[in-house]
């Protein structure tokens, strides 16, 4: 399965005309092995030889390309994760006192509730829905 990941990443990354790097296949595995979205001082630590320009630089060039979701926050640092079609469907809890991101997965059913409620918003906007994304923002356990 891992190497079917980083062949669809090379795929995606080359119709955009870009390559599969060195750093672009850490920041992709950094990913892939958080638990939760990742701001650039967390992958900065677990990659320090990784110079800040370069992860800013191909983080850009890797959500381009559809294979990086940006997940914007109230802190410094957007958080950066692996799109949702590479892992799977999830929705977040974002702090909005220290920025904090953390991945929640909801029941199948409250998903399909949820799924045909945004479809009927859709619908009377004259709206074509492809996917959607949740990001419920308050404050933490540690901040609350």
């Amino acid at each position: 399965m891992e190497s079917d990941l980083h062949v669809e990443i090379a795929a995606r990354l080359k119709r955009d005309g870009q390559r599969y790097t060195r750093n672009r296949r850490a920041l992709v595995e950094i990913l892939r092995d958080a638990k939760q979205p990742q701001a650039i001082p967390d992958i900065l630590r677990a990659e320090p030889e990784l110079p800040q320009s370069s992860a800013y630089r191909n983080l850009t060039v890797l959500e381009r390309s559809h294979v990086v979701r940006r997940v914007v926050t109230g802190e410094d640092f957007a958080h950066f994760e692996l799109v949702e079609d590479l892992t799977e469907h999830h929705h977040h809890l974002v702090c909005s006192n220290c920025g904090r991101v953390e991945d929640v997965q909801i029941s199948s059913g409250l998903e399909q509730n949820m799924e045909q409620a945004l479809d009927a918003v859709a619908d009377r906007a004259g709206f074509r829905t492809v996917s959607h994304r949740l990001d419920l923002v308050g404050t933490c356990r540690n901040c609350a």
